[in-house]
């Protein structure tokens, strides 16, 4: 995989904030006119533009999608999750499978997942010893993949998989559907970090998402080949989305809901995640800038 091999074309980007039946404008952006949506859906159109081979709208009923979702000491929710996983796909696709990252877990979670790998056909289950951290599970996940759309959330449960419905047809006006959280169902701790973290992030990059980390996400495959992947922590969804605006792809929003964690404990916010991340996030912005640079000249 390369990451900045050709020399992008530089276009003027455009904001799009589909909210009402009137429309209206958000962060400046251009005025939609009357164009309805009842859930809010936005669509960036990257700044820089390098579209190789452009992305082809999927018709919804035969969509092609790998489904995975990264377990970390999951064992009393991974087997709901994969069969809310299942039934979900079967609805929606036509050529699926549903692959299990189980990220070094000390409970039962490994034989949890390789006994549904057995029992279902479409479900296979793969193992990092030792743990490699959200990142390293999620670059486990997108390698592993091979069908030409992919889908990620977590292993916890707090997701509704029916709402992928939502994502696929949006897949015709958009390269990548990035969903962001209905009432998030988190402590007010988690709730403000992310807003930080976010607002950050919109900074740094220019990318204007509302819910960047939100582990709801569809991307085409093809994304994987063009991009290197770095991150090992939380900066994994800012890198892909980054350098993916970067290549000017379109990214649209939408939200889902979300829920509260039923079973097991929340990793991920503890204060050396956290300093990993704001150190990664501007080693990342500057190898872009570096990038930027290089095919310039």
């Amino acid at each position: 995989m390369a990451f900045g091999l050709a020399a992008p074309t530089i276009t003027r980007g455009r904001w799009f904030f589909k909210l009402d039946c009137r429309g209206r404008r958000w962060f400046g952006g251009e005025d939609i006119g009357n164009r309805r949506a009842t859930d809010g859906l936005a669509i960036w159109e990257g700044s820089v533009s390098i579209l190789l081979n452009p992305v082809t709208a999927p018709d919804d009923s035969k969509i092609s999608l790998s489904v995975f979702f990264p377990c970390y000491n999951e064992e009393a929710n991974v087997v709901r999750t994969t069969e809310e996983a299942l039934k979900a796909c079967r609805q929606y696709c036509s050529d699926f499978e549903i692959i299990i990252v189980n990220d070094g877990s000390k409970d039962r979670t490994a034989e949890r997942a390789d006994e549904l790998a057995a029992k279902y056909e479409e479900v296979s289950a793969v193992h990092n010893n030792p743990n490699l951290g959200y990142g390293g599970a999620l670059q486990r996940g997108f390698a592993e993949s091979t069908k030409e759309w992919i889908f990620y959330t977590d292993g916890d449960g707090q997701f509704d998989f029916q709402e992928i419905g939502k994502l696929i047809p949006l897949l015709g006006e958009c390269d990548i559907v990035s969903a962001y959280r209905l009432d998030r169902k988190d402590s007010a701790l988690r709730k403000l970090n992310g807003w930080c973290w976010t607002t950050l992030v919109n900074i740094v990059f220019g990318l204007w998402l509302k819910d960047i980390d939100c582990a709801f996400k569809i991307f085409p495959r093809r994304l994987f080949e063009q991009i290197e992947l770095h991150s090992m922590g939380a900066l994994i969804d800012t890198e892909i989305l980054a350098k993916a605006k970067y290549l000017g792809y379109r990214i649209a929003q939408i939200g889902v809901h979300h829920y509260a964690r039923t079973a097991g404990e929340q990793t991920g916010a503890n204060i050396g995640v956290i300093l990993r991340a704001f150190k990664e996030l501007f080693q990342l912005r500057s190898h872009i800038r570096k990038t930027v640079k290089l095919n310039k000249a």
